[in-house]
């Protein structure tokens, strides 16, 4: 059975690899064209509070912890290690005055948090890493934090996720998608050749939303193929200490069948010698 699932894990991985490193240049594109629509619109002095997900309201009181983590066990110890990182981060939040609220996204991660903070936890969702992770996914998630954000329930939001670096390492990670981040440009953004239509402020709008859907989807995506790393891995574990068990078991069954053999066969020859 662990071989079997370890087989299904390399199968899976294949495709939950290609998938991050597919969406990471996108992600990476965006943001830089974020940071050049920025650039130019700051230059007109235009930014401030027209754009709140991007430049925030000038408080960070209010946190929103987006831990991130797999619907399913035997992945060894990468849900562990999350919600590590993540009662970590609530607790130093805490400990700065802060107000923290979390939204779990996995069944895992909120099995193990919805008990020491019940009274902070917004939101869950559950079963998205049962089918193949699609845009639409992550666009309807964004959907869902802008409205928390609108509402005011924070200011800002941190997303915790593991971090896919091979199939026997996955890092997890902490890290801010609202206010969005935007890359600082190496030089200072003057008035800008290229002309966006409709027009700049309507058009980095657009992106913004857009930026905050990629920038969840790569987190799941990453996720994704974490837990694909972790349970071929733990499954290739659990697969040698089987096999190690049964060699040490087997050896035990030998060597007792050997001992009650040569024990029958004392008996015989001994009634044989007596009589």
């Amino acid at each position: 059975m662990t071989k079997a699932m370890k087989m299904v894990a390399a199968s899976r991985l294949k495709k939950a690899k290609h998938a991050v490193e597919s969406s990471r240049p996108y992600s990476d594109k965006i943001a830089e064209m974020i940071s050049s629509l920025v650039g130019n619109i700051a230059v007109r002095d235009n930014l401030n509070e027209k754009f709140p997900l991007l430049t925030g309201r000038g408080s960070s009181d209010k946190h929103l912890i987006l831990v991130i983590s797999s619907d399913r066990g035997l992945c060894g110890g990468l849900n562990g290690a999350t919600v590590r990182f993540a009662k970590s981060r609530i607790n130093s939040l805490v400990a700065r005055g802060r107000e923290v609220k979390v939204f779990c996204v996995g069944r895992k991660a909120y099995e193990q948090l919805r008990t020491p903070y019940a009274s902070q936890m917004i939101d869950h969702i559950s079963g998205i890493f049962r089918s193949a992770i699609t845009y639409e996914v992550a666009s309807s998630l964004a959907s869902r934090l802008v409205k928390f954000f609108d509402e005011k329930q924070f200011d800002v939001c941190e997303v915790i996720y593991s971090k896919f670096k091979s199939a026997i390492a996955q890092e997890q990670v902490g890290k801010q998608i609202i206010p969005v981040p935007s890359i600082e440009p190496a030089f200072p953004v003057l008035e800008s050749p290229v002309r966006y239509e409709p027009g700049e402020e309507e058009v980095l709008s657009e992106l913004l939303l857009k930026s905050l859907a990629i920038q969840i989807y790569n987190t799941l995506l990453e996720n994704s193929a974490s837990e694909q790393g972790a349970r071929m891995a733990a499954m290739e574990a659990a697969t040698n200490n089987a096999g190690k068990m049964i060699k040490n078991l087997t050896l035990v069954y030998n060597r007792t069948r050997q001992a009650n053999i040569t024990k029958e066969l004392i008996d015989i020859i001994s009634g044989a010698n007596a009589v």
